[in-house]
């Protein structure tokens, strides 16, 4: 296999469950998942959802990184617009300090959120009645690549500050999106580059060919680095992987009309009455899954990997049953032969 395997971790909570368990079992997973040999760890950010308790990555990513040994471990990502550049960069300064060559750091245009909670993070253009928007995005990624090179030119308003502690390089950066502008941008800075393939329809091949023919090398990634991240649900067999896929199949309609809430059994998925319009919305997530026995996820995941380009696939899996979950990722383990000294990419600085 010519790319590597990662996690994409959103601590899902099930109904009947808590967050606090949630959290348990991403350690849980975690662990085994840098036993079976795959590459990185990467944590979400979310707010205002009953069913995903990463809503603070940047501290369950130390927490994870002390369980495991090998993983590389990231924010998949930080959402750049809820936080301030100056505190990312320290953050993560930490974070590398403590874990060395371990720790990646992606970045994420969007909130993560809807636009009320996005306001209620408090960001100062929220709070001058600016919008919530992405626009000022570009400004603050700049911020952020200031802290952590060369600093702002003479006669900027932050000239004399500098990110803390400033003797520890900043993680490798990624550029999280589903669109050719973060891919552009991305290439055009020479950072790592991950496509949300795993809630995203639309197709990310032009996406990823854009990053790399536009890409220019930088002294953390020499070559361009394309992640690509699918929703897996791995079993024995077809039939059982399509029925644990059902939960998140409702979770994805109950989300996107507005009601959210824990993830349900696959019992309750299978037998909820919906309606056409949330039909047609079920079959729009399912078209976005890769469901099946490992034989066939196997083969949709190399079929994906090879027509996109992508040099490493991140694969998230949202099951009721935590037990279903953990079993997901060794089958899927299993399937491509991966072990801790094989074709994992962890071990490189990016």
């Amino acid at each position: 296999m010519n790319f590597g395997l990662s996690v994409l971790d959103v601590s899902p909570v099930s109904a009947g469950s808590n967050s606090s368990r949630a959290l348990r079992n991403t350690l849980d997973l975690a662990r085994l998942v840098d036993g079976l040999g795959y590459g990185r760890y990467w944590l979400a950010e979310h707010h205002n959802l009953r069913m995903i308790a990463s809503s603070a990555p940047e501290v369950v990513i130390g927490h994870v990184a002390s369980a495991t040994e090998n993983v590389r471990v990231g924010a998949g990502g930080i959402m750049l617009p809820n936080h301030a550049p100056l505190k990312v960069v320290e953050t993560f300064r930490v974070l590398e300090a403590l874990h060395p060559g371990r720790i990646d750091l992606g970045i994420g245009r969007a909130p993560g959120t809807d636009p009320v909670t996005a306001s209620a993070l408090r960001r100062p253009q929220a709070a001058a009645g600016a919008g919530v928007g992405a626009d000022e995005f570009p400004q603050q990624f700049a911020e952020l690549l200031a802290y952590a090179g060369d600093g702002f030119p003479n006669g900027h308003p932050f000239e004399a500050v500098a990110a803390m502690p400033d003797d520890v390089e900043l993680p490798p950066i990624w550029l999280l999106g589903s669109s050719g502008y973060s891919a552009r941008a991305a290439g055009e800075m020479g950072l790592g580059y991950a496509f949300a393939a795993h809630f995203s329809p639309t197709d990310p091949t032009p996406a990823m060919r854009a990053y790399k023919e536009g890409f220019e090398p930088s002294t953390v990634f020499g070559r361009p680095s394309a992640i690509l991240a699918v929703a897996v649900v791995c079993a024995a067999s077809d039939g059982r992987a399509r029925e644990l896929a059902s939960s998140m199949e409702l979770a994805w309609v109950r989300m996107r009309s507005g009601s959210p809430g824990p993830l349900p059994s696959p019992e309750e998925a299978m037998g909820y009455p919906y309606t056409p319009a949330e039909r047609r919305l079920a079959e729009a997530y399912r078209s976005m899954q890769i469901v099946g026995d490992p034989d066939g996820v196997r083969a949709r995941i190399e079929e994906l990997a090879g027509r996109t380009g992508a040099d490493e696939i991140m694969v998230t899996t949202n099951v009721y049953d935590h037990a279903e979950r953990l079993r997901s990722y060794e089958l899927l383990a299993e399937a491509f032969e991966i072990s801790p000294a094989g074709t994992s990419t962890a071990r490189r600085r990016s």
